[in-house]
């Protein structure tokens, strides 16, 4: 991996909320601590459904101006967008969708710090893993000159996706069924996107329920695939029961929903009749093994 480099994502787009009541708005609504947001200390959150379940991931970003900016999904920031908007009532904020407006770049390899001080954007560490390196915000169509005059090297997003995926960290909907996953099998609780002492957010009672009576029996793991990469969404067998689902992938990396016994198991596990090997990283943490 060269000392500095760098990948556009152009899934990923940009919602504003501003208003005197931004940061009291969003802290009843997502997974973590907007009162914690300031310049270069974004937080990783999640919006849920009342029921717990997943509908959007974001970073919380201080945007500099009186706004926090939220990055998001770009295919599904408009609907975002629409939603927040329905919960204001008679809170004094603004939402604006601003796709258009901005870009974002993951900035990785050994010298990705270098990135933090550079004008004319907004930059900041990975909340979830220091490992995948900083990611940017600018104005659309200024982070190739911005990164560049610095010595920084545009590579494809597969680079930094193949990055992602050895990590084991979900990319929104792309990992995460809406409507249907749960944070604390998506490695929400390790990779700092929930926090426990907040208070009341949209679907906090299952997400605080399923961590203290221990009720995760299946996570996402990244795997090696040991041959051509199945298409996402292929059950995971093993012995020909089905233990779980393949999910995003590139290459010979994938992550994948595994039943723990499963993952933890000494049979082969296969996916359209591919063999793949979990893995668990040094940031998981899973619960012992039951005895016997």
């Amino acid at each position: 991996m060269t000392a500095r480099q760098y990948s556009l994502v152009p899934h990923r787009s940009i919602i504003a909320v501003g208003g005197p009541d931004r940061v009291e708005f969003l802290q009843g609504l997502i997974s973590n601590d907007t009162t914690k947001v300031a310049p270069g200390r974004p937080v990783w959150a999640a919006l849920l459904t009342a029921q717990g379940r997943f509908l959007n991931d974001m970073f919380v970003v201080d945007g500099g101006d009186g706004n926090l900016l939220l990055e998001t999904e770009r295919a599904r920031a408009a609907a975002l967008a629409k939603k927040l908007g329905l919960y204001k009532l008679r809170s004094k904020v603004t939402v604006e969708d601003r796709g258009a407006a901005f870009e974002v770049a993951a900035v990785f390899g050994t010298d990705a710090t270098a990135a933090l001080s550079l004008e004319g954007a907004i930059a900041f560490v990975d909340p979830r893993l220091e490992a995948l390196g900083v990611r940017m915000i600018a104005p659309t169509g200024t982070v190739a000159a911005i990164l560049a005059a610095q010595g920084f090297t545009e590579v494809p997003f597969e680079a930094y996706d193949a990055l992602r995926l050895e990590a084991g960290v979900p990319d929104g909907s792309r990992d995460l069924p809406v409507e249907k996953a749960l944070l604390l099998e998506s490695g929400f609780d390790e990779l700092n996107g929930v926090d426990w002492k907040k208070g009341c957010y949209m679907g906090q009672e299952l997400t605080a329920r399923t961590k203290y009576r221990g009720l995760v029996r299946k996570r996402l793991f990244p795997v090696r695939i040991e041959g051509a990469l199945p298409e996402p969404g292929m059950p995971v067998l093993l012995d020909g029961q089905e233990v779980g689902e393949l999910r995003s992938g590139i290459g010979n990396r994938a992550i994948a929903m595994l039943r723990l016994e499963a993952a933890r198991g000494d049979g082969t596990l296969t996916a359209a009749g591919v063999r793949i090997v979990p893995e668990v990283p040094a940031w998981m943490r899973l619960p012992e093994p039951a005895t016997d």
